[in-house]
């Protein structure tokens, strides 16, 4: 309930109240307001104009040695389990315990192959559009992507 206050100031009538409240079209909100400007303030342009050559060049390089030196572990284990299995099959299969039929694992193959071709041409511009937002992302922070290749690449020899 409004008060005498509120009413001389027009607050309580119900035809100022729609001049109280902002139509706020969200598109456009969500267009200005992105997440990185949440998270990193309304001027974060590309990391170039915030941070020095050296800075960027660390940041890169100690994130990509860190993916490197993941990648190469769990590479290695990726690699270790499909070859493990892999030479098991090959032992059950010498001493008899398996008989595969090569040539329907080949017709399988096959069928499979077209099946993901037919899916990949599908989902082609997503990729394409990804590939670009990625490719306009390292021509923005030259600096800090080549540091990221540098360390991810000794990530890779450590």
């Amino acid at each position: 309930m409004a008060t005498v206050d509120q009413r001389e100031a027009g607050q309580g009538d119900p035809e100022s109240e729609d001049e109280l409240y902002e139509v706020v079209d969200l598109t456009e909100y969500a267009r200005r307001h992105q997440w990185w400007c949440r998270v990193f303030g309304s001027n974060s342009g590309p990391i170039a104009e915030k941070y020095s050559v050296t800075t960027q060049i660390a940041m890169g390089g100690v994130t990509g040695w860190c993916a490197g030196y993941l990648f190469q572990r769990v590479g290695k284990i990726a690699a270790t389990a499909v070859g493990g299995g892999f030479l098991l099959l090959q032992i059950a299969n010498h001493s008899g315990y398996v008989q595969v039929d090569w040539k329907k694992v080949e017709k399988d193959v096959n069928k499979a192959k077209k099946r993901l071709k037919k899916k990949a041409n599908k989902a082609a511009p997503e990729i394409n559009t990804f590939i670009e937002e990625a490719s306009d992302f390292i021509k923005r922070n030259i600096v800090l992507s080549s540091g990221f290749v540098g360390g991810f690449f000794l990530g890779l020899a450590s």
